[in-house]
């Protein structure tokens, strides 16, 4: 398991009235085979993508962005970060980026976002890599229902108390031991008072409800799709993964990583990696 790795300087763009932090990461020494999107879930930023990031930019131009809401997209204002409005926003930075079609890599809400983009916004797509992702009901831990009832009283906890509980939600994702440093890394945007307001914020607006046409739709997806799924996941389990492969137009093979969490992109990096550049190879023989 990595050390964190940071990423370049985010460049906030403007997506519909919303500030968001992009990340561009290219080949020092080559010009890109492609294009890879990464996005990330909950309660997450691009940071946990970094070391796959990374690795993957040694080929590919890699853009990553901050949801916003999430990492350095947070802010004095509260933008909307339900997964209709954040599907609509991934629809307009592609446009930004000026992609058309790239090949995108998504884990956990992320995986919603992707899809519903795709899906309901008709943004073009060459692949899907689905990791971990929030689809199929249920989702939605009994603390989301509990912040939803409560946000006002949880957005009001003090710093230590606040700060505590996402360091210990946080390393309640992984699978056995999350080093520290990464705990620090993925806790530190929320433990400002505008980042715990926006915790709970964001746990009250993320609803089931806006997945089921999502799954209602999973037969239409229109590009090659694989999933990836941590063996161990405590929040989504890997069951999801063969039903989610079920309902999509196959054959889509799902990849298990053993001894793996919901935090695959940190927990096995290296071996998640090496699968998303075979995946890529693949489809990208396929064009």
């Amino acid at each position: 398991m990595l050390d964190p790795i940071d990423l370049p300087p985010p460049r906030h763009v403007d997506i519909d009235g919303a500030c968001v932090a992009t990340y561009v990461i290219e080949p020092p020494d080559r010009e890109p085979r492609g294009d890879v999107v990464l996005c990330h879930g909950t309660p997450w930023s691009s940071a946990v993508w970094a070391p796959v990031a990374r690795r993957l930019a040694t080929e590919r131009r890699v853009f990553l962005w901050d949801m916003p809401g999430y990492g350095a997209s947070i802010g004095s204002r509260a933008p909307r970060v339900d997964l209709e409005t954040q599907r609509q926003r991934l629809g307009l930075l592609l446009e930004h980026w000026e992609l058309t079609g790239p090949d995108v890599v998504a884990h956990d809400i992320g995986g919603a976002v992707a899809l519903g983009a795709h899906l309901l916004e008709s943004v073009p797509m060459a692949s899907l890599y689905l990791l971990d992702v929030v689809t199929l009901d249920p989702w939605g831990s009994p603390f989301f229902r509990l912040v939803a009832q409560h946000q006002d009283v949880f957005a009001a906890l003090p710093a230590n108390l606040h700060a505590a509980l996402v360091r210990e939600y946080v390393a309640g994702a992984s699978h056995g031991h999350l080093p520290a440093g990464w705990i620090e890394e993925l806790s530190r945007p929320w433990c400002t008072p505008e980042g715990q307001r926006g915790f709970y914020r964001q746990m009250a607006e993320l609803v089931p409800a806006h997945t089921r046409p999502i799954v209602e739709n999973l037969g239409r997806v229109r590009c090659p799709v694989r999933i990836g799924w941590g063996e161990r996941d405590p929040w989504i389990p890997v069951a999801q993964a063969a039903r989610l492969a079920e309902l999509l137009p196959g054959p889509v093979d799902v990849f298990t990583i053993p001894e793996a969490g919901h935090l695959v992109p940190v927990e096995a990096s290296e071996l998640l990696t090496d699968d998303i550049v075979t995946w890529l190879r693949h489809v990208g023989a396929g064009r």
